[in-house]
């Protein structure tokens, strides 16, 4: 497995992850922005030319916000996950990016566990965040530096 920042050969399959991974997709228009925002990074995990999992995320001076990670469904339980973010944490700090936060949804526990074990405090909550369906996220913050 390898992780590298993503490219628009990467897109289809990335589009298709977030429809099985997602019950609110983000579509490719949303994401193909991102290759050329200069806040952004996304990275991929990628084996030969499949996209296992994804992280993207978007920096404003020493603060940066996950906007999503995604495992393919038949790819979870690998530490696949954990790579992606160890890997985005590493690239942020030579960005000289000081703290990583993201949303959960409050009842996807395996996610927040693993945040959890990663070093991510919860910090707060924000209600009826998501939708589709309707429900709070936690917000979860690490210091990186």
């Amino acid at each position: 497995m390898e992780i590298k920042k993503m490219s628009e050969l990467h897109l289809d399959q990335i589009v298709e992850l977030e429809k099985l991974c997602f019950s609110d997709p983000w579509s490719r228009p949303m994401i193909e922005p991102e290759l050329t925002n200069p806040l952004s990074l996304w990275l991929v995990a990628t084996q030969e030319d499949m996209v296992l999992g994804y992280i993207g995320s978007q920096s404003v001076l020493d603060a940066a916000d996950i906007m999503n990670v995604a495992v393919s469904p038949q790819c979870r339980r690998k530490g696949i996950a954990q790579q992606l973010i160890a890997s985005l944490s590493s690239a942020l700090v030579q960005r000289n990016v000081r703290f990583l936060a993201l949303e959960v949804r409050a009842s996807n526990l395996p996610a927040i566990s693993l945040y959890e074990k990663l070093g991510f405090l919860q910090v707060g909550r924000r209600p009826a965040y998501y939708r589709n369906p309707k429900e709070d996220a936690i917000i979860m913050r690490k210091e990186l530096i």
